[in-house]
């Protein structure tokens, strides 16, 4: 089962980002994790801070994998077009956040993406990703391509 994680701006800089909210812990460093904990999935990676770049990426991925997780970043709060490039594909999408978006400021309250998106999960830190990534394994022959 193909699966792709997509992260959008600035989630290059994990681990050295406001470690606080973030943590210690890059992306690649997690990722290693991930596929040791779920080795009968198969990830691809890929983390752009450009929108049109993630907009390919889902219509490139949507019509192939199993299963999109997708940290839009602060695009979540104002992409259209990944919204749409979501709605137009029939791969289910997980939105994750790694902090809690409902405890930060108030622009960050509201996600266009959340209602075309299968779930949300929101505040477990990268554990967030294994939850998503369980759910679309668990639920692959309901949501299939």
């Amino acid at each position: 089962m193909h699966y792709l994680i997509l992260n959008g701006p600035n989630l290059n800089l994990l681990g050295k980002r406001e470690p606080e909210v973030y943590g210690h812990q890059t992306f690649g460093e997690f990722l290693a994790v991930l596929q040791e904990r779920f080795p009968k999935a198969t990830l691809a990676y890929y983390q752009s801070n450009h929108e049109g770049n993630l907009v390919d990426k889902i219509q490139e991925a949507g019509f192939r994998v199993q299963g999109i997780i997708l940290n839009a970043g602060a695009l979540t709060h104002t992409s259209i077009a990944i919204r749409d490039a979501i709605a137009a594909i029939p791969a289910p999408v997980i939105e994750v956040h790694i902090s809690n978006v409902f405890a930060r400021e108030a622009f960050r309250h509201h996600s266009v993406i959340a209602a075309v998106a299968k779930g949300s999960i929101v505040g477990l830190g990268l554990e967030g990703y294994a939850l998503a990534l369980a759910y679309l394994m668990g639920n692959s022959s309901a949501d299939t391509v």
